[in-house]
């Protein structure tokens, strides 16, 4: 079995796809608790974020891909997939606070106080375009 190694770029999309997952866990959005009210929390499978977490766990597979497949390369690991998992995240982020916009009544919900899940999973999809970026300039190994 051939070991190359990983390169920063693929370790970049690991360390987002774990970033990622940790903030489908958290909330996406919170709103009350104070005066004794309940508080009402959102998270990433109340909607469209359910995509950030779904591009989470094909990053890991498509990371771990060329490992499990022995010693041919395989063509799906290649900077263009991990684009298209970067827009999938990216859409679930950027649709998640606009999908069912009436059901949250302000947008203090939204705040890195009350929704610290959404704000991570916008910092993981910034670390995984750096890692497409690095996969991308990174020469061919064949």
């Amino acid at each position: 079995m051939h070991r190359r190694p990983l390169g920063r770029g693929r370790v970049l999309a690991l360390i987002a796809a774990a970033i990622m997952l940790v903030a489908c866990l958290l909330p996406w959005y919170a709103l009350g608790g104070d005066g004794g009210l309940p508080t009402i929390e959102q998270r990433a499978f109340d909607g469209p974020g359910i995509l950030v977490f779904l591009a989470a766990l094909s990053t890991i597979a498509l990371v771990a891909l060329p490992y499990a497949a022995g010693e041919r390369p395989v063509a799906i690991d290649s900077w263009p997939i991990y684009l298209l998992l970067l827009g999938m995240a990216a859409i679930g982020v950027v649709l998640w606070p606009l999908i069912d916009a009436g059901r949250r009544e302000t947008l203090s919900g939204l705040m890195p106080d009350r929704a610290p899940g959404w704000w991570l999973a916008i910092l993981g999809v910034v670390v995984l375009a750096r890692a497409v970026f690095d996969i991308q300039q990174r020469p061919v190994q064949r």
